[in-house]
């Protein structure tokens, strides 16, 4: 058995890991390496390995960085199944065409750039046919189902609490006569997330591939950020503002929603009109309603006795078209607007922004990492003011940050998820996550007598 690590690996995003047994091969994830615009589109675009040959992948779930780069796959030979829950199945589906896209669209800006300096244009990663292929190979599984990938491999999936439908992967591997038994963990969830269950944890395992994102930090209690939520909210609508938040599409405008129904659910905070303005959050939504079966017990009491869906309330308005996210912008009540994208670089939260940054009632609520150099980041960094489509713009609203909403684990989770497997484990292979936060945690595992971890190069190979 070899696994090679072709993505994820001393980075945080672009999982991608080759499992080859018994003459065949396995592909954990596909996803999308992002980082520098120069640096992404031919590492993207070049595989390391032939996906001629692949005969399989299993999707841990749905987020670009593990399943954007499956149609680039798809066109470049891979003809095999791609397994992977049911939801993940159509929230996958939907993110992918999406991304193809954005594909399109950036490789229409760039080549007019290139033009304009006469070089030859280039084609996008994949397009909309290509994305439009990959859902027909989808092959969607039950939590705890046994299937066979490949020969000699019998899979399993089990609640990984991360996003809807999220995944970890259990392989129990015979290859000549030796039984083996392989956990990926793909991106690991939190406890008490909104409507999400808890990740299972790993047991009885050889080897496990397992993500390192937030080696070196603990998060604090969703509790928390929940009252630090429902507090901005109250404040802000109590002296006549709204409340602006850039949010990412999937998974977190979902809890955000989930958060405000049962604010007014209980009278925690002023009923007030609430819009979820991104036409992939309203797209990515309907999948969220149409899987049930993926939600906690808490938010099942919590329909149950509000008697009315989570992501559905009286006082909320998903919007469609953007004739309605410009009429938003002629109100003056007070009300909560939750738009992407969730750095606040593009898309429709950018124009909301724009119309009510300079306005003292108003809160913009940060409520997830922002990276530096973008407007999310200026506006959490407090800045005075803040160029907005070539204007400059005087910053007289309130900026509230919100941390505690992330939805991978924290250091303390990280440290319970590798010691469920101290008692078998051969080695464990921290992938997902940057050099200091990866060392942090073998550090961590190595005082509670963890040794045998390993932080793999990219494009290394390891054989068992």
């Amino acid at each position: 058995m070899r696994i090679s690590f072709h993505g994820a690996a001393h980075t945080v995003t672009g999982s991608q890991h080759l499992i080859e047994v018994n003459g065949s091969r396995l592909l954990l994830d596909c996803g999308l390496y992002q980082g520098k615009r120069a640096d992404t589109y031919e590492r993207n675009l070049n595989f390391s390995h032939d996906p001629r040959k692949v005969d399989a992948v299993i999707l841990s779930h749905a987020h670009i960085d593990h399943a954007g780069n499956l149609p680039n796959l798809v066109k470049q030979g891979f003809e095999g199944n791609i397994f992977t829950t049911h939801a993940t199945v159509d929230l996958a589906s939907l993110m992918i065409l999406d991304s193809a896209h954005i594909q399109e669209s950036d490789a229409e800006y760039v080549n007019k750039k290139r033009a304009q300096r006469g070089e030859e244009p280039i084609e996008p990663l994949y397009t909309t046919s290509d994305a439009e292929n990959v859902v027909s190979m989808f092959r969607g599984v039950d939590y705890g189902e046994a299937f066979e990938p490949i020969p000699g491999i019998v899979a399993r999936l089990y609640e990984a609490g991360h996003i809807l439908g999220s995944a970890g992967v259990s392989l129990e591997i015979e290859e000549k006569g030796r039984k083996t038994r392989l956990w990926f963990s793909g991106d690991i969830g939190r406890y008490k997330l909104p409507l999400l269950r808890d990740p299972i944890l790993p047991d009885d395992a050889d080897y496990m591939i397992m993500e390192s994102t937030y080696g070196d930090k603990s998060h604090s209690d969703p509790g928390q950020a929940f009252n630090e939520f429902r507090n901005v909210v109250k404040l802000t609508v109590e002296r006549g503002g709204k409340v602006i938040v850039p949010a990412f599409a999937v998974g977190r405008t979902q809890e955000l929603v989930y958060n405000l129904n049962e604010m007014m659910q209980n009278g925690d905070v002023p009923r007030v009109p609430v819009f979820v303005d991104s036409p992939l959050a309203v797209n990515a939504t309907k999948v969220f309603k149409a899987h049930p079966e993926c939600f906690d017990d808490e938010t099942r009491k919590f329909v149950m006795e509000a008697r009315h869906p989570a992501l559905d309330f009286n006082m909320l308005t998903y919007v469609n078209s953007a004739d309605e996210s410009k009429a938003l912008n002629e109100r003056t009540d007070p009300m909560v607007i939750i738009s992407a994208s969730g750095m606040a670089e593009t898309g429709r939260i950018v124009h909301h922004i724009r119309n009510n940054i300079e306005n003292p009632k108003n809160t913009i609520c940060i409520v997830s990492w922002q990276a530096p150099n973008t407007m999310g980041r200026r506006l959490a960094d407090r800045e005075p003011q803040v160029n907005i489509f070539g204007e400059v713009y005087k910053r007289k609203c309130d900026v509230a940050t919100i941390g505690g909403l992330s939805g991978h684990a924290g250091q303390d989770l990280l440290v319970k998820y590798a010691m469920g497997v101290k008692d078998t484990v051969k080695q464990i292979f921290l992938v997902h996550g940057e050099e200091k936060q990866a060392m942090t945690l073998k550090g961590l595992l190595k005082e509670r007598n963890l040794d045998q971890v390993h932080y793999p190069e990219l494009h290394e190979s390891v054989d068992f």
